[in-house]
């Protein structure tokens, strides 16, 4: 708050006959007709104390006021002068002595003293000790208020930062005049489309400074408020952006290529360095979503036999996403280390959803497969008939074949080139292969998945089994040298 303010607190003792009074010199004997205040004895007095608001750092002037008081009451007022009075301050919970200062004849003795930022330090007391004349008295305690300082605080920090790196966000609080405060201050942060949220409760230093590491994984806005101290006031920040961009690089389409038709939500952000590969059980909820989708009474694999794929990708935005497919206990770890190798090459996926997620198809008797090409999604095990062969077990049936960004890579169904037609006779260095020199199916062989149909089905590659067949024996009696997607 800002402006002088004034307080004067007095606190009358009246030294009257009859009555202990209590000084910095101690309880005073009661009266009697030869002591204080009775007949021929030293007239009672009035000191009154007054300690007027200031800012910390800055000096009060410490007023009292000595007057007699006739008959024991303060109605009389007449000054005492060449008074001596001692001006005391409470430290630490201990009293020591300010000065000793004589009133002038107006009654009126003043000291000087610093007010601390601690409340607790400037309590301030006085007193006479009394004399022939007049008898003790003493005032206080008073504590001096403290006008607050204005104050800002500042949030500092880079503009940008490479997602999933730390870089410190700090925080300075400053009175208006410069000087530095110490106490609480609240980091928000608010990342884009959201809400303010709390981020961390800091302490500013005797420096009025605070520091903390964040990794954060959008964009953000971060302010601070101080809450305010005893001798200075609170403030809130203007708001500090730092904007996420990618590690990787971004991919780059050709003019003109077409967007898929159905837009999916971006995944989790992939956590720790590397694609952190785990193939495990399916999980109970994993099974819940698959029963009626994926997966139904009579596929030739069941539960047991299904294992659960989880791995980093690199995403067409250049970010790193957590990606998971299902796949057959007897690929699985082959088609995880194919997705692997692709993480650490660098070779990206547009979304690596489960093909459950797109729901049941009544077309393709399992999953929504029309769905995930659609949406470019990567995905294996899908118990369902084969893309425009009603009645046809597709091999993604066994869960030993990985569709790989299908949306670039189209499959030539019996009802034409799905999801698109765009891409059948285009290429793209990092998402789109029409050779088996393609560095993205050199390294699908080198990890046992074969590029079964070439660019008939340019997404699909099947896991190779133990005679060296890519499919299942089914699977290639029921299609023959015909694609079965």
């Amino acid at each position: 708050m800002l402006g002088r303010c004034w307080t004067s607190v007095s606190i009358l003792i009246l030294a009257v006959a009859g009555l202990a009074v209590v000084g910095p010199a101690g309880p005073a004997a009661a009266a009697d007709p030869g002591g204080p205040g009775g007949p021929g004895g030293p007239g009672a007095t009035v000191l009154t104390l007054s300690a007027p608001a200031r800012y910390a750092g800055r000096p009060t002037e410490l007023v009292v006021t000595l007057a007699s008081a006739a008959d024991g009451s303060a109605a009389d007022g007449s000054p005492v002068a060449g008074a001596p009075v001692t001006f005391e301050r409470r430290v630490g919970g201990a009293w020591t002595a300010v000065a000793t200062v004589t009133t002038d004849a107006t009654g009126r003795a003043a000291a000087t003293a610093v007010l601390e930022r601690d409340p607790a330090d400037n309590v301030f007391r006085a007193g006479f000790a009394g004399d022939a004349t007049y008898a003790s008295a003493a005032a206080g305690p008073v504590t001096a208020a403290l006008v607050r300082h204005t104050s800002r605080v500042r949030v500092r920090g880079p503009e940008q930062v490479v997602d999933e790196r730390r870089v410190p966000v700090r925080v300075v609080w400053r009175t208006g005049a410069g000087e530095a405060v110490a106490g609480r201050v609240r980091l928000f942060r608010k990342v884009r489309g959201g809400a303010w949220t709390l981020a961390r409760t800091l302490v500013t230093d005797a420096e009025g400074r605070a520091e903390v590491l964040v990794r954060p994984r959008h964009d953000t806005a971060w302010r601070a408020t101080a809450t305010g101290t005893p001798w200075a006031g609170r403030a809130t920040s203007a708001v500090h952006r730092i904007d996420n961009v990618p590690p990787g690089e971004p991919v780059v389409l050709p003019p003109g290529a077409p967007r898929p038709r159905v837009t999916l939500p971006r995944q989790a952000r992939a956590a720790g360095a590397g694609p952190q590969l785990r193939v495990g059980p399916i999980p109970d909820g994993v099974w819940r979503s698959m029963v009626g989708r994926s997966w139904r009474p009579g596929c030739p694999v069941g539960r047991a036999g299904l294992r659960l794929v989880r791995v980093n990708y690199w995403g067409y935005d250049g970010y790193r996403y957590r990606g998971e497919v299902v796949a057959a206990a007897s690929a699985a770890d082959r088609i995880g280390r194919a997705l692997a190798a692709m993480h650490e090459r660098r070779f990206p996926i547009r979304s690596m959803y489960r093909v459950d997620r797109f729901g049941w198809s009544d077309r393709l008797q399992g999953a929504d497969d029309y769905g995930s090409m659609a949406a470019g999604n990567t995905s294996a095990f899908n118990c369902r008939w084969v893309v425009g062969r009603p009645g046809v077990r597709s091999p993604h049936s066994y869960g030993r074949s990985l569709d790989v960004n299908p949306w670039e890579n189209p499959y030539r169904a019996s009802h034409g080139w799905t999801p698109n037609g765009w891409w059948v006779g285009r290429s793209h260095p990092r998402v789109a292969w029409r050779s088996p020199s393609h560095p993205l199916v050199r390294l699908m062989a080198a990890h046992g998945l074969s590029w079964t149909y070439g660019r008939s089905d340019s997404h699909h590659f099947d896991a190779r089994g133990g005679s060296g067949r890519a499919l299942p024996a089914p699977v290639e009696r029921a299609c023959g040298t015909a694609v079965c997607h």
